[in-house]
């Protein structure tokens, strides 16, 4: 059969208050539990004989209200309200003692008696006494004065990474690479951090990408293996709008492609030589526009025999009663070929022709005078 509990005195509780606070750093509560040092004891049967009188307690009042009076503790609802700056008055205090700032389990506030540091972030958190809530010590500590702890990392977001690193390409000249070290004055954070969080999806980010991605697309400046995949669709819709603002198919020394951040023809000629970016291969942008465009390679063109440009001559003649000039134009079934780029191709001496010639001077030659075409 269990005896009737033992008596209790205000000192006895106010003893295991003082020995509570200092094992944990907070005044303990009716919810406490067990009474360190005292197993056969809890807190919420001794808040509850403070109440009824039980066990020679005088009764009709409480744990909180005897801490508030004998330690000054004052209970949550009782509290008076914080600032930011009281809070960051203690923590450079608490740094200043320790060598450290505080964390939520640094316990009990020197400087503010009846305090702890998990309380403050439970306001801060929670709302109450003063604070709106969905804060913690943690942002608050690295908001105000720079702190980044294990614990809390602040949640990242493109446009600030875009931002830092706009920043470092005025500073240094160039844009951050995950080996360019720290960010700026951001206390805590280096581009490594950045390119692993863009990369596995944490602190707020998707994932899935990278440092070198996220600039390539949002500032054109492409990683070489990293840049975008290519298509066939893709290179004749930028060379059909080449063709259309400058009225020449784009060559290998046509520089950036108008509309793109950082892509070139010459880069999209090695890939489609190489074989890179998700092309075939073997092949070249003057063979690609050739083949799909009907495009003129220069490289490329056929060779020319006198006796194809007379027989293309007299057929001009049979049509049109004269014969062809350097400006008549487009040589009917042939791919491409104009009455232009054969008197060139006599006078460089190109494509199998001697050179040093004309297109007149060869209809001369060999008997297509104009005298003969108009009898």
């Amino acid at each position: 059969m269990i005896g009737p509990k033992p008596r209790l005195t205000i000192k006895q509780i106010l003893v295991w208050a003082d020995r509570h606070h200092r094992r944990t750093g907070q005044w303990p509560r009716a919810t406490s539990g067990t009474v360190l040092g005292a197993p056969h004891e809890n807190w919420a049967a001794i808040n509850a004989s403070l109440k009824k009188g039980c066990r020679g307690l005088p009764g009709g009042t409480s744990l909180a209200k005897r801490l508030k009076k004998h330690r000054g503790v004052l209970s949550g609802r009782h509290k008076p309200p914080l600032t930011v700056n009281q809070i960051l008055f203690w923590a450079a205090d608490h740094r200043k003692r320790t060598g450290a700032w505080p964390l939520i389990k640094a316990g009990a506030i020197a400087k503010a008696p009846g305090e702890n540091w998990s309380a403050i972030d439970h306001a801060l958190r929670m709302g109450g006494r003063g604070f709106r809530g969905g804060s913690s010590l943690g942002e608050l500590l690295y908001r105000y004065r720079g702190v980044a702890s294990q614990k809390y990392k602040p949640r990242l977001s493109i446009k600030r990474i875009l931002d830092w690193a706009d920043e470092h390409k005025r500073r240094t000249g160039s844009w951050p690479i995950v080996r360019s070290g720290p960010v700026g004055e951001v206390f805590g954070m280096n581009w490594r951090k950045i390119d692993n969080a863009l990369m596995l999806g944490h602190r707020g980010l998707s994932g899935g990408s990278s440092l070198a991605r996220l600039l390539g697309r949002e500032r054109g400046k492409w990683n070489r293996k990293d840049r975008p995949v290519l298509t066939i669709s893709k290179i004749l819709k930028w060379s059909d709008a080449h063709h259309r603002r400058i009225g020449r198919w784009p060559i290998i020394a046509s520089g950036r492609i108008h509309g793109t951040l950082d892509d070139t023809w010459s880069a999209v000629n090695a890939a489609l030589f190489v074989g890179t970016r998700g092309l075939p291969g073997g092949t070249s942008l003057a063979k690609f526009l050739s083949q799909r465009r009907n495009a003129r390679n220069r490289k490329g063109l056929p060779r020319l025999t006198i006796k194809q440009i007379l027989a293309w001559a007299d057929a001009f003649h049979k049509r049109n009663g004269r014969r062809p000039a350097v400006l008549a134009g487009r040589i009917p079934r042939t791919e491409g070929e104009t009455w232009c780029t054969v008197d060139k191709a006599l006078s460089r001496g190109t494509r199998g022709l001697a050179g040093s010639s004309s297109l007149a001077q060869m209809l001369d030659k060999y008997g297509r005078r104009r005298a003969r075409y108009c009898a």
